[in-house]
């Protein structure tokens, strides 16, 4: 059995966002549904805030492969008030504020979250910030910290630099000490995000050819890439010995020709990737427990937040994700529900 708030018992329906066929943002719709019932290690939270990530347009587009059982509903993050918790729940009590990772269903107004994947949102942050939080920094730490080992005194490249997952990447890298390079498609994205990294317009310049200038031919440790293919060859050249090349996405193509792979060996490089989607959920703990313990105290103390793009109401889910189709962002577009 679960322990429920006052204010749920009467409110037993609820909107939810639903794709009705693969396609453009005219495909999404809205049902009212019964709000879903936290099993015995989730809470339910009354949702304030959600985040819209890459995944939730591929989704809508057909071309993100779901993992088995999962809601169709897109949404993996969330922030909102918990207003009701399963039986084995300890860490969390109806009426915290929290923001959490979902498991897809977010893009509605009540929504369950695995304990395990929800943080406490620190005071003076707001829901719409806190909604912005989960899916890339989970992303960010498991990537560049937990597979790609990046630490203090190294270089991190990351493509991609304006995005949600770049603008977190490039905020984490420089709180913890570490030099970064981004590359972005516009001189209005290198200005955007000139006080965190070095930005190179790849349009324009050459971002091999600019880093390496930089470096005096030294290099990165670490390249966070979501581009893939067309960018394989320029990676490998540009990283030192022990070198790490991580993979979460492969938007500019996933099939790479006539790469020279001796560099692999001659500078014991690594290259690695993940989903977070495919990942468990004791993954998804370990990855929660790294961002409690070292990331938390800096939004505490307002740092590391989010660059939040564009916010739209509810209604205006097709204008949000319309916003991300464009590509023209710097951070990330939250929808906020209250």
């Amino acid at each position: 059995m679960h322990r429920l708030g006052k204010e749920i018992m009467s409110q037993q329906t609820m909107q939810q966002v639903i794709i009705t066929e693969p396609g453009g943002v005219d495909k999404l719709a809205y049902e009212m549904v019964t709000v879903p019932e936290p099993k015995a290690d989730e809470v339910l939270v009354k949702v304030h805030a959600f985040g819209i990530n890459r995944p939730d347009i591929l989704q809508r587009q057909g071309l993100y492969p779901m993992p088995k059982g999962v809601t169709p509903v897109p949404g993996l993050e969330v922030a909102g008030e918990v207003v009701a918790v399963g039986s084995d729940v300890s860490q969390f009590k109806i009426g915290d504020k929290v923001c959490g990772l979902t498991n897809g269903g977010g893009y509605a107004e009540y929504c369950v979250v695995p304990e395990s994947q929800t943080l406490n949102i620190p005071e003076g942050v707001s829901f719409v910030q806190a909604a912005a939080i989960p899916e890339t920094f989970f992303t960010v730490w498991a990537n560049v910290f937990q597979m790609g080992k990046a630490k203090a005194g190294e270089t991190v490249l990351v493509h991609g630099g304006t995005s949600g997952i770049g603008t977190t990447a490039l905020m984490l890298c420089k709180s913890l000490g570490i030099k970064t390079f981004a590359t972005v498609g516009s001189d209005e994205k290198v200005a955007a995000i000139s006080d965190l990294t070095t930005a190179i317009n790849y349009k324009t310049q050459d971002f091999e050819q600019v880093i390496n200038e930089a470096t005096d031919n030294g290099g990165v440790d670490v390249i966070l890439d979501m581009v893939g293919a067309p960018y394989l060859e320029r990676n490998l050249n540009l990283l030192r010995r022990d070198g790490r090349l991580v993979y979460i996405a492969f938007l500019g193509g996933a099939k790479a020709k006539e790469v020279k792979l001796g560099q692999i060996m001659m500078k014991r490089l690594t290259i690695t990737g993940s989903t977070m989607r495919a990942r468990s959920t004791a993954e998804k703990a370990e990855i929660a427990q790294g961002l409690k313990e070292q990331i938390a105290p800096l939004w505490a103390k307002g740092e590391c937040l989010p660059m939040i793009y564009k916010t739209f109401k509810f209604d205006q889910i097709q204008d949000a994700h319309a916003a991300m189709d464009t590509g023209e962002h710097v951070g990330k577009v939250v929808v906020e529900i209250i």
